[in-house]
């Protein structure tokens, strides 16, 4: 254990009825520098003290003690906090202790008589293990934190099954004039709008009870009769068996700019004295306007002809500097090489109304991010002549957003790194089959997020290792064929470990964790498939991780000449491995081998 970097303020607790066992630990935590160590002599003291402070990162116990025994303890503790970490010390001679252990879900052990450095090795691992369900737990903060972003922003309610509301947050009450009280357990039915047909509810209800996401523009109406418009998405959310629990809606005010749009119509087909009035009325829309959103026109060339002072807020330039230029010089270049722009442009030219999220560049280079209605304008002649873009600044959701995918990627990199750490591995072979990984899928023609996607997602390919013992897992000859048989049960574990959650990442780790092992021609495990069975993104894995494998030292092995792994690549080419990614992996190889040397061991 690197000493030095060790979090010193860990609290522990040690329960051992033998006080030649406490003063021989002591010693060894001294040696690490820990000072938090608070020490019980048998289950009973230990159970008081932990209801007292809950806030211990590491429990270790005796098994075999008076009064409460630490199966009983750890029972107690689980019942408190599900996912403490414990270490249990003993000689583990009978079977069914073990086996009563397992269930318990303990992870980590330590036999009497206590040999320091088994003792540090398995220390070092529940350290992981606690930082890692840290690092958990900063994740779901920050998910939490975002859903109060939401919440604070936008316009937002839920719906149960029956379409009754069972959430409003206050940006609700505010532009409904409605009480929670007076809302609860009422139909959104109740908000509709005259204007509003029916069969627009009826088309927004089957799309969403399709598991799909509705958006459009609902007219409604508040408490008082008065019409107030909303941009809204409707959202299913489902539950771990893909069953609708619950509806969310997302609703972003957009009265005033659809009042605007549908006056400026009027006022283009009015006579010269209405012409002046309409004017004076435009005024106080545009007024209205600027005050909630930030807005620009721009002609039909794309020119800057407006821009009110919201926009020059969020963007840092003045209007001077903004007139005449055209519109596509804010946008980050992405959207550009994307073909974005061009496509608005085509819309916008078939007089379409377009909803777009877009990143932009502030004058002092930082992006800033807005949810953007562009509307084009027509003259009586129904020819367009100029384009109103609308916007709703959104970047801090935007940037919350990054800081959550951020914390994903950090903590499926530490759970990857882990498992290859049990099975004396490096983190640089977690990064090189990453790396590796991203330029198979790019050169097997993915597309850019399932390039990104596998690149996160491989470094758990090996997850499941943790629940291999390290007899196995380390063995320096030959596994025997039981010993094999265990072995092989790490892709279901791992798999097992991650197929709880609905996010994307942590789902495409599931797939890898449980299919990188299947072989082309159908004999690989744990379900023999073959083929296209197996899901693209574990046989890239697969190729990767191999060739990493085999071109590094392991405890039972040393390193493959390049020579003799590409010799075996030819041969399973089709038999183990995809014929064609074999062949790209061949084709370029030159690629792989500069990953290789950039993340040498």
């Amino acid at each position: 254990m690197e000493k030095e970097v060790l979090d010193k303020d860990l609290k522990i607790l040690y329960v051992d009825d033998q006080n030649s066992v406490i003063q021989f630990v002591k010693i060894l935590f001294e040696e690490l520098g820990l000072s938090k160590i608070t020490y019980a002599n048998n289950g009973k003291e230990a159970l008081d003290l932990y209801k007292k402070n809950k806030q211990y990162d590491i429990v270790f116990t005796d098994m075999m003690m008076p009064e409460m025994d630490g199966f009983e303890l750890i029972d107690n503790i689980m019942k408190i906090k599900h996912e403490q970490v414990i270490v249990m010390v003993t000689g583990m001679e009978e079977k069914q202790d073990l086996i009563r252990a397992i269930e318990l879900e303990v992870k980590y052990f330590i036999e009497k008589p206590i040999q320091p450095k088994k003792f540090f090795k398995v220390f070092d691992s529940a350290v992981e293990l606690f930082k890692l369900k840290k690092e958990h737990d900063l994740s779901n903060l920050l998910v939490e934190q975002y859903k109060e972003a939401i919440d604070q922003t936008t316009i937002f309610t839920k719906t149960n099954l029956d379409g009754n509301i069972t959430y409003v947050n206050d940006q609700f009450c505010k532009i409904s004039q409605y009480t929670p009280e007076e809302i609860l357990g009422k139909p959104h039915q109740l908000l509709r709008h005259e204007d509003m047909q029916a069969s627009e509810y009826d088309v927004m209800w089957k799309t969403i009870n399709e598991k799909k996401i509705w958006k459009g523009i609902n007219k409604n109406r508040s408490k008082d009769g008065s019409l107030y418009i909303a941009d809204t998405t409707i959202i299913p959310m489902l539950d771990t068996d893909n069953n609708i629990i619950e509806f969310i809606g997302i609703r972003h005010d957009i009265t005033e700019a659809e009042k605007y749009k549908e006056y400026l119509k009027f006022e283009l087909d009015g006579t010269n004295l209405v012409l002046k009035e309409n004017q004076n009325m435009k005024k106080q829309y545009q007024k209205g306007l600027d005050e909630s959103t930030a807005i620009f026109r721009t002609d039909t060339n794309n020119l800057i002809t407006y821009v009110n002072e919201n926009f020059c807020k969020i963007s840092g330039y003045t209007s001077d500097e903004l007139l005449g230029v055209n519109c596509s010089s804010l946008r980050d270049e992405s959207h550009i090489k994307k073909g974005h722009c061009e496509e608005l442009k085509k819309k916008l030219k078939n007089k379409e109304m377009v909803k777009i999220t877009f990143k932009n560049i502030s004058k002092s280079s930082k992006p800033f991010y807005t949810d953007t209605l562009v509307y084009p304008i027509e003259d009586i002649y129904e020819n367009t002549v100029e384009h109103m873009h609308v916007m709703h600044d959104i970047t801090k959701i935007v940037e919350l957003n990054h800081e959550i995918e951020d914390t994903q990627k950090e903590v499926i990199y530490t759970m990857g790194a882990i498992g290859e750490t049990r099975s004396k591995e490096t983190g640089n072979h977690v990064k090189r089959v990453a790396e590796y990984s991203y330029l198979l899928a790019k050169l097997s023609g993915l597309d850019d997020k399932d390039a990104e996607m596998i690149k996160m997602a491989s470094p758990m390919h090996d997850i499941g290792k943790v629940g291999i013992p390290d007899a196995i897992l380390n063995k320096p000859a030959r596994l025997t064929e039981e010993e094999f048989k265990i072995m092989k049960t790490h892709s279901k574990l791992g798999y097992n470990m991650l197929k709880g959650s609905n996010r994307q990442l942590i789902k495409a780790s599931s797939v890898i964790a449980l299919e990188h092992h299947e072989r082309w021609d159908g004999k690989g495990y744990p379900h023999q498939l073959k083929g296209e069975d197996i899901h693209i993104y574990g046989r890239i894995t697969a190729v990767c991780d191999v060739f990493d494998a085999l071109g590094s030292d392991r405890c039972y092995k040393k390193a493959w000449e390049l020579d003799a792994i590409l010799d075996l690549f030819k041969e399973e080419k089709g038999k183990q491995f995809d014929p064609n990614l074999i062949q790209l992996f061949l084709d370029n190889l030159e690629e792989f081998l500069k990953i290789r040397d950039r993340y040498l061991d």
